[in-house]
């Protein structure tokens, strides 16, 4: 398939695109056009939402709600145009990647897994692709679409397509697709996913019976290029463009990359898929309720619930070198193969998971669905099948969760905790808690949450294999034992939230090598402070993200002490419909030795041998909204221009100055 961005030019293309999408598309939604929201969180994966719709019912006003997988909580769509990162790319900002967007990725604060049970531990591509616990479910009054569309250097390209609408009061399905196209500044560093994510939801018309059925594909394939040879490159003359600055992998050709077809020389190439359907009766009291003399709705109360929830998951992990250096891979990650034989290496990780859930809930109070006492069992078959070899286990997990979020919204109580008793992870366990207690407008919400989690290493730590009778195992390792306290508090009307964390972690698993796993039994603590803050003075915003750090105790385990993100912004409100956020953007850590990558393993690697000494990286950008029309434009690493290139990981330079645009449009039928 010819590449349609070289024959039709760039700005002409993304015209073009967008017009074949939004031909026939009625333009009405009515948004909210106040100030910037908040943003920030413990751990750098939450954030204070507002609403940006309307809330009555006026005759071209959306009213559109959703809610998460066992959270009674509505949320509302969040259309800030601050957060380009969080907005636009689905991430935090505290995610670094290996230098190109769509590249491996690690979260700079610490967030270790907190779920017990089994995870085959492919992770460096999770912030990427749709998940289950990330489904949305929809409630809305009116079908609604949303567009996004960039453009960035190097052909980058990122395409976002949302869709969802009800069918009568019973039934409600979204549709959500994205694609990821980013070639890259460096040899081999090109990326191309593609993620699909299908949503519904039924209610009876007695609303006793309840139908929740989530689907995703991703299929995710990134560039390994094992960082550049030599650092020293980067200054060398000769090399005019980073393209051209040799690599560790893939050797001196590049690939091809057009939006519809890229091949890529190394990669790992990712496919999960996996459906979910749950299935919902209540027993409880109806009554009609009379709004007035011509308007009246069922309205049902359940007391009693019986619940099944079935789940079938199948995820391939696969890394591919076709054109292997066999002098490089013996150098740089102890992996020695034959001179004689340079075919192709392969390796594969290929999990199916049918998982099967019984559950029982009480609704104490009546009218109030967030005030409930669940207890269940699930029965899981595992499935693993390698290069060489397979695996097949199963697992019995018991599970029980008291939830009391009362009706003022002012209290909210969850305990809950899960056990395996038998099967493979016999043993593993997490118990919860967490109180929060919204005081008023001014002193705003305050949580305190408590957990203990008692968890079978990832299997990647235990087992890998390759196509060259290359095995690695580990079969002597522990449970890990994680405990967490957590106080939080968020205030709306002050501009700032604050997350204080403390981790007490025994048996941490880690790679201590390109080709071992190890662990360490030596208990270790970590403190971890994560805040934000907003000021304005008059048309000026002046906000900052901070996280501190600090470990005590022997652990192989590096992290920055600080890192922060700071942002000042010119706002202000112009021809009535245009809202305007433009500035600077700067994001910064203190000197750490940074975790190395292992492209054949997929996962971090501990080293102490290279510090990580950045400069800030410095972003300057124009953010603007009119209506329902959001637009961004941001000329990213302006620090190249001041400073040389700062790096992600040993041997993974930042990219050059890259400009990217970006559009994020919605719809209303």
């Amino acid at each position: 398939m010819p590449d349609l961005t070289r024959i039709i030019p760039m700005r002409q293309f993304s015209i073009l695109f967008l017009l074949l999408v939004c031909t026939g598309t009625a333009l009405r939604a009515q948004f909210n056009t106040g100030r910037l929201p908040m943003r920030g969180g413990g751990g750098g994966n939450t954030s204070m939402q507002r609403d940006t719709t309307k809330h009555d019912h006026e005759p071209d006003t959306l009213t559109l709600r959703f809610r998460y997988l066992d959270e009674p909580t509505d949320f509302r769509i969040d259309s800030s145009i601050a957060d380009f990162s969080q907005n636009y790319l689905g991430y935090p900002a505290s995610y670094m990647t290996l230098g190109n967007n769509g590249n491996a990725s690690r979260n700079l604060i610490f967030t270790p897994i907190m779920t017990p049970g089994f995870d085959a531990g492919f992770h460096a591509y999770d912030i990427y692709g749709f998940n289950h616990q990330k489904a949305r479910f929809y409630n809305t009054n009116r079908p609604y679409s949303e567009l996004g569309y960039l453009i960035g250097a190097k052909q980058e390209q990122i395409i976002n397509v949302q869709h969802t609408q009800n069918r009568g009061e019973k039934f409600n399905f979204s549709f959500q697709y994205k694609k990821v196209n980013s070639p890259g500044f460096f040899q081999n560093a090109s990326s191309n996913h593609d993620t699909y994510n299908v949503t519904a939801s039924y209610n009876s018309q007695d609303k006793r019976y309840h139908l929740f059925v989530s689907y995703y594909l991703n299929k995710i394939n990134g560039g390994e290029n094992g960082g550049i040879v030599n650092v020293a490159d980067l200054k060398n003359p000769e090399y005019t463009q980073q393209r051209l600055i040799p690599v560790r992998l893939g050797g001196s050709n590049p690939g091809s990359s057009s939006f519809f077809n890229t091949a890529i020389p190394v990669k790992s190439y990712n496919q999960e898929a996996s459906i979910l359907v749950r299935q919902q009766y209540d027993w409880g009291k109806g009554d009609t309720v009379h709004v007035n003399d011509t308007t009246e709705y069922y309205k049902f109360d359940p007391v009693f619930r019986v619940e099944h929830t079935f789940t079938y998951t199948e995820n391939t992990y696969r890394f591919q070198d076709s054109q292997p250096d066999s002098l490089y891979y013996r150098t740089f990650y102890d992996f020695n193969i034959p001179l004689v034989n340079t075919d192709t290496i392969r390796t594969r990780h290929r999990w199916r998971i049918m998982s099967n859930d019984i559950s029982l809930m009480q609704f104490p109070l009546r009218g109030n669905q967030a005030h409930f006492i669940r207890v269940g069992a699930a029965f899981e078959i595992i499935k693993g099948q390698f290069n060489m070899g397979e695996a097949s286990f199963t697992n019995l997990r018991l599970h029980g969760e008291y939830r009391n979020k009362t009706r003022n919204q002012r209290w909210d109580l969850q305990a809950k905790g899960d056990l395996y008793p038998v099967g493979e992870n016999a043993g593993d366990y997490a118990v919860n808690g967490r109180l929060s207690r919204f005081l008023n407008e001014t002193l705003g919400n305050i949580s305190l949450m408590a957990s203990n989690v008692n968890r079978e290493p990832s299997y990647v730590y235990k087992y890998f294999g390759t196509d060259r009778n290359k095995v690695w195992t580990n079969t002597g390792l522990n449970k890990e034992n994680i405990t967490q306290i957590q106080f939080r508090a968020d205030n709306r009307k002050l501009k700032y939230n604050i997350t204080a964390n403390y981790f007490l972690y025994t048996n941490y698993t880690y790679f201590s090598s390109f080709t071992k796993s190890a662990q360490t039994s030596s208990p270790f603590n970590l403190l971890q402070l994560v805040g934000y803050k907003r000021f304005d003075v008059k048309s000026f915003t002046f906000d900052g993200d901070v996280a501190f750090q600090q470990l005590a105790g022997t652990a192989p385990l590096q992290l920055p002490t600080f890192w922060a993100r700071l942002r000042i912004a010119y706002t202000a409100k112009l021809f009535k419909n245009l809202n305007l956020y433009t500035g600077l953007e700067g994001k910064y850590n203190t000197p750490y030795y940074a975790d190395d990558y292992s492209p054949v393993l997929g996962q971090w690697v501990y080293q102490n041998f290279q510090q990580i000494n950045n400069k800030p990286d410095i972003a300057a950008f124009v953010h603007f909204r009119i209506k329902s029309l959001s637009a961004f434009v941001r000329g990213e690493n302006l620090n190249t221009f001041l400073w040389e290139n700062n790096f992600h990981a040993p041997f993974y330079p930042s990219n050059d100055f890259a400009l990217r645009v970006g559009i994020r449009w919605w719809f209303v039928n």
